[in-house]
Order: C-alpha cells, then structure tokens, then sequence
C-alpha cells in the first residue's frame, strides 16, 4: 500500500525483531508493523485497523509486548543507522479545548458557603 514499509525498511527492521516466539505459528511481522505504523500515522483507533494487516489484537498486543522489550528502542537505532543518523521526527500532538472552555476567565475563585459556618 501506499505508507507500506518499502523493501529496504523492511530489511534493516527485520533484524531487530524477536525471533523466539512460543505458540502458533506468528502472524507475518512485516503486515504487522504495517498495520501499527497505519495506527500511529492515521491516530485512529485499533478496532479501526483495516483487515488487510490483520487482527487488530494481534497488532495492539505486539505493539505493547515489543515496546515493553525495548524492540522499539532497536527499531529506532537500527533506522537512524541505515540512514546516516538523518533521521527527523515530527511531532504533530494536537489538544482540543471544547468551545465553551475557550472563554473562560482566568484564577481559582475560592467560595465559602456560610451555610457550612452555621451548621
């Protein structure tokens, strides 16, 4: 697909992932990673994830098992490496505010309730 890794991505990533791996045969690492960069890059949610990359649970929880691995970590070297370390990240975070939030004043306004005195 369009956003898919490139051949050459693929062989310097392929060497930084797990090879031992208990159970049932694995689902291909490649579509995997396809389907976990498809989430980051569109922000959507997991459920969300197009069938062509498979389960979404399979690329939810390979995500989390490999970042708690520090699989990421490697990815990240291993990329920076091939390119030369020139490699740029942009971060693009973006927090709404709901439009009646964007008019409020300012400070903490401290109210005591004589009622509270008196009881």
């Amino acid at each position: 697909m369009r956003y898919d890794l490139s051949d050459f991505e693929w062989s310097v990533i392929e060497r930084c992932l797990p090879r031992n791996h208990p159970g049932p045969k694995r689902i291909d690492d490649r579509r995997v990673l396809n389907g976990i960069f498809w989430v980051l890059r569109t922000g959507a949610p997991w459920r969300d994830l197009p069938g062509r990359y498979g389960p979404y649970t399979t690329c939810y929880n390979r995500f989390n098992r490999w970042r708690k691995a520090g699989v990421w970590d490697r990815i990240m070297d291993a990329v920076s490496a091939a390119y030369d370390g020139d490699v740029q990240m942009i971060d693009s975070s973006v927090v709404r505010v709901h439009q009646h939030a964007a008019g409020a004043k300012k400070g903490v306004e401290i109210v005591v309730w004589a009622a509270a005195e008196e009881g």
